[in-house]
This record gives C-alpha cells, sequence and structure tokens, in this order.
C-alpha cells in the first residue's frame, strides 16, 4: 500500500512525505543537519518521533497528486 504519512517531531515540527514501496520503517529522506540543528545534546539522548499515515492509497498518481496539496495545506 502506498501512503502519504505526517511525521512530527518533539519541537513540534511537520514534515510530510510519501512512501510508495508501504514499508513501516521509512520515515523519509530527513536532512540530518537541519533536524539536528533543533535539538540540543541533552535532547538527542532520549526523543520520540510520531508518524500517522493520512492516506493510503494503490494509486501512486493519486498519491503523488495529494502529497502535493497536503504540503501547500500545512
Amino acid at each position: 500500500m502506498k501512503v502519504i504519512y505526517k511525521i512530527t517531531y518533539p519541537n513540534g515540527k511537520i514534515y510530510i512525505g510519501k512512501d510508495l514501496t508501504g514499508t513501516l520503517t521509512y520515515f523519509g529522506s530527513v536532512n540530518s543537519a537541519l533536524v539536528e540543528r533543533d535539538f540540543t545534546v541533552e535532547q538527542r539522548k532520549d526523543f520520540s518521533i510520531r508518524k500517522e499515515i493520512l492516506m493510503e492509497s494503490e494509486d501512486a498518481y493519486e498519491i503523488n497528486r495529494c502529497e502535493s496539496t497536503l504540503h501547500i495545506a500545512i
């Protein structure tokens, strides 16, 4: 199943992405340097990230189209 997901970091920042392979453990191709700047050394030692599935579809075209729309909405 192809999905659009929402990743929420502890600091409230949100990343919207898509996974066309349906991999459970995929959390996007985030730029680590950008994310690391938002955390202190102490915060990096223990934090949780939330992944929510916003949409599921077998149709890659539909996922691609809707992901673009969600980027604009958020």
